[in-house]
């Protein structure tokens, strides 16, 4: 059989997916792209706020994104970007401080200097460790405990962590930490100077339009509300893909991108060791209520929350970013909080998520009020990402499974970094790389 004969069926069509079938379509091989939603995209798919569209969840492009940035080249868009310095913010004791560059950083108030020093010390020291691996054996509580002191830990590194991870915290390792600090430093141009982020004009809706017309020039079939059930393979070599509504379809090889629990359900010929380590996968999810504002918040792109009691884990000023032309004029917040995927939220209505994340963010900034509020939505997403647990990366399943032909290529595999497009990008690429 030729190359340009064989048939390859991708299931999941987000950024992972779309790229690796892409690259596979370049490469000759027939390609078809699986997905129960009714549109491609998965975490960067964009959404419909009042009258404007924008993404569902909130991204950046950082100048450091090599992978995301070629791929936006191909679809010419690179040459789009806006490049806009942006400012951070800390909530702490109640007030809102920036701590957008070195001069605010030492007169933070929430910290002497002896505090502000072990903090400046534990962020330079992570950002020069290149033997991450040593840090998945070590609790990040310990080990910031250990750098920073228990002063620094309690009232700037906790909060934080609570708010990326909830509880769940206590078992991650400290490489969780070290691949948050090695993206931060990327983003900046030296130090704790300035933060350079970018986005393409549209957000992700033109960059996935975009996409969708490079796949189909390329001769990749999209099949949306197709939901995956089962994946099998047969004597005879091939593997049929069943659909929840659609009929089987069948495949010579097939790529799973799916979070790690679902697969050991869609595929029941897996060992039993790859299935544990599947199931045992522990993700987090997210819900993120959306606001558009009449005027602006702050100037601050994300406003860090250390103060406890808050229901959302920090506040994304989207329009501290983008072009407020892009948003009709109108300003947009995030207001995410990352949680287990059994947790209460999810099964709470929007109306009453909104109720309580709109009370909390006028009460961090008392000069808005709920005549100033446009439009309001929740978006919610029960696998975000994987826990960077103790000796993580140990327990990781192959992409080459124990079924000849069936690859497994999702998130959780990025073990030496945080989740974002870029690192998604770069997963994929490697991946076609090693494998086809």
């Amino acid at each position: 059989m030729s190359k340009s004969s064989k048939k390859i069926g991708i299931a999941g069509a987000g950024i992972l997916g779309m790229t690796m079938a892409y690259r596979l379509a370049q490469k000759g091989y027939d390609v078809t792209l699986l997905d129960g939603a009714p549109k491609t995209g998965g975490l960067a798919m964009a959404w419909q706020l009042d009258d404007i569209v924008w993404d569902k969840f909130y991204h950046v492009i950082l100048m450091s994104d090599g992978y995301t940035r070629q791929i936006l080249k191909e679809l010419e868009l690179d040459e789009s970007i806006n490049w806009v310095e942006t400012k951070t913010g800390f909530y702490s004791d109640g007030k809102l401080y920036s701590m957008s560059n070195t001069v605010e950083f030492l007169k933070f108030p929430p910290l002497d200097i002896i505090s502000k020093l072990r903090l400046g010390f534990t962020i330079f020291y992570a950002s020069r460790i290149k033997n991450w691996q040593k840090l998945e054996k070590v609790p990040v509580a310990d080990w910031l405990t250990k750098l920073s002191g228990k002063r620094t830990f309690e009232k700037m590194w906790l909060p934080l962590l609570k708010s990326k991870l909830g509880n769940e915290y206590t078992k991650t390792s400290a490489a969780f930490i070290w691949a948050t600090i090695q993206r931060m430093y990327a983003a900046r141009r030296s130090g704790l100077k300035k933060e350079m982020f970018g986005y393409v004009p549209g957000g992700y809706h033109t960059i996935l339009n975009s996409f969708n017309k490079k796949l189909q020039s390329a001769g990749v079939t999209v099949l949306t509300n197709h939901k995956v059930e089962k994946i099998r393979k047969s004597k005879n070599g091939k593997f049929s893909i069943e659909f929840t509504h659609q009929s089987d379809k069948t495949f010579d090889k097939v790529i799973v991108t799916t979070p790690s629990s679902f697969i050991p359900g869609m595929c029941p010929q897996l060992s039993n060791e790859e299935k544990s380590k599947l199931s045992k996968t522990q993700y987090l999810g997210v819900v993120c209520a959306a606001i558009l504002l009449d005027k602006p918040l702050s100037a601050f792109y994300v406003t860090n929350i250390t103060d406890d009691g808050f229901p959302f884990t920090g506040v994304i000023e989207m329009t501290a970013l983008v072009d407020s032309r892009e948003t009709g004029g109108k300003h947009l917040i995030y207001l995410p909080k990352y949680v287990m995927p059994d947790d209460e939220i999810f099964s709470k209505k929007d109306e009453a998520i909104i109720e309580l994340f709109v009370k909390n963010m006028l009460k961090m900034h008392p000069h808005i009020s709920d005549k100033n509020i446009l439009f309001s939505g929740v978006a919610r997403a029960k696998k975000v990402f994987a826990l960077s647990t103790l000796n993580y990366s140990k327990n990781v399943p192959r992409t080459k499974s124990s079924v000849d032909g069936l690859y497994i290529v999702n998130s959780s595999q990025i073990t030496n970094g945080t989740l974002n497009v870029n690192e998604t990008i770069q997963l994929a690429e490697k991946a076609i790389e090693q494998y086809f």
